[in-house]
């Protein structure tokens, strides 16, 4: 007869066994709070910056920043540099149900959340730009660089009057790390696409290029906020090119002299020595003194057909004109507002 051995486990082996499962167990639970587990405790996303010069203990402590939960930082750092602490330089987004893992993933691979830039109205393509500068990673000096090479100029069709006719204005978006020669490109690449068959087709009707018709529009812009009579000023300012009056256009003062926030123009100001003085100058400025609003682009391809000839800002200080087509009728409307000025002390 056989006797099969039985192998009998001892207790200190079966401690050993539940103390290994235990450990596995361990392991198991913390990587999935590395890997796996939602990073924020927010329930909106929030985002953060990495910066050429950030390493991977910054971005942990950006991230521990923008969110409450405790030993963020340790988490990402652990992961970073499980990775080696490679990180690419973008905006990325810490969704509520975002992983460690995703997000180290994303910050190494360098797969950035889109940012959305704004270009606005004001007087000057560098002003325009330095607000742009202040959405993205690049600064205002190498945006203005890029706008003002004659190399790049001529490649986009522009020159350094009409460069600042790249800029629509309008929400686009874009990588934040995009660099200044990519933010010129898309931005031409924007130009060519507003200016459409159709708005092509208006421009040449009125026997304009579309850098003219975006220099009217700029001191369309620069006349009136008030996108309502926009297109009225525009028919006025197209019936004096016509007719080869001087456009006689006080924005245009305000550009040759460089001082945006003069709130009145006196009679010695208007001799101030420039090309884009208009009370000097027949025709169109040499280029737009205004990055416009869209919505003076399209008053002037879609401008009123009228005979006024003269404006006169209201003197009820509403924002916006009297229109006059004589001039005897212009200079009754100046009066009122002049008068309007003088009581309420504005020079």
């Amino acid at each position: 007869m056989y006797f099969r051995n039985k192998c009998v486990i001892s207790p200190d082996m079966k401690k050993i066994k539940i103390l290994l499962i235990a450990f596995l167990l361990l392991l198991v639970g913390v990587g999935a709070w590395l890997f796996a587990w939602p990073l924020s405790t927010l329930d909106t996303p929030v985002r953060i910056y990495v910066d050429a010069d950030d390493n991977l203990d910054s971005v942990a402590q950006k991230t521990a920043a923008v969110q409450p939960r405790q030993m963020i930082g340790f988490r990402l750092t652990a992961m970073l540099r499980s990775l080696r602490g490679h990180v690419h330089p973008g905006c990325y987004e810490i969704t509520p149900d975002i992983s460690s893992w995703r997000l180290v993933t994303n910050v190494y691979h360098g797969q950035q959340t889109p940012v959305s830039v704004t270009v606005s109205p004001t007087w000057t393509k560098e002003m325009a730009l330095s607000k742009v500068a202040r959405q993205l990673m690049t600064d205002s000096a190498s945006l203005a660089a890029e706008f003002n090479d004659r190399t790049r100029q001529r490649e986009l069709g522009v020159d350094t009057a009409t460069a600042a006719t790249l800029l629509l204005c309008d929400t686009y978006e874009m990588y934040w790390t995009i660099s200044p020669r990519a933010f010129m490109n898309r931005m031409a690449r924007e130009r060519d696409r507003y200016w459409s068959a159709a708005r092509t087709a208006k421009a040449k009707a009125l026997g304009m290029s579309r850098e003219e018709v975006y220099t009217l529009a700029s001191i369309v812009d620069a006349e009136t906020a008030n996108n309502g009579e926009k297109p009225t000023v525009a028919g006025l300012y197209l019936n004096r090119l016509r007719t080869g009056m001087l456009l006689q256009a006080d924005p245009t003062v305000k550009f040759a002299i460089g001082d945006f926030g003069l709130r009145r123009i006196y009679g010695y100001m208007l001799t101030t020595p420039s090309p884009y003085n208009t009370y000097l100058h027949a025709g169109l400025p040499p280029g737009p003194i205004r990055v416009p609003q869209t919505a003076s682009i399209d008053a002037v391809l879609n401008a009123e057909h009228h005979d006024y000839l003269y404006m006169c800002a209201n003197s009820d200080f509403s924002g916006t004109h009297a229109f006059a087509a004589t001039y005897s009728e212009h200079l009754r409307n100046a009066a009122r507002y002049v008068r309007a000025l003088n009581e309420r002390g504005i020079k």
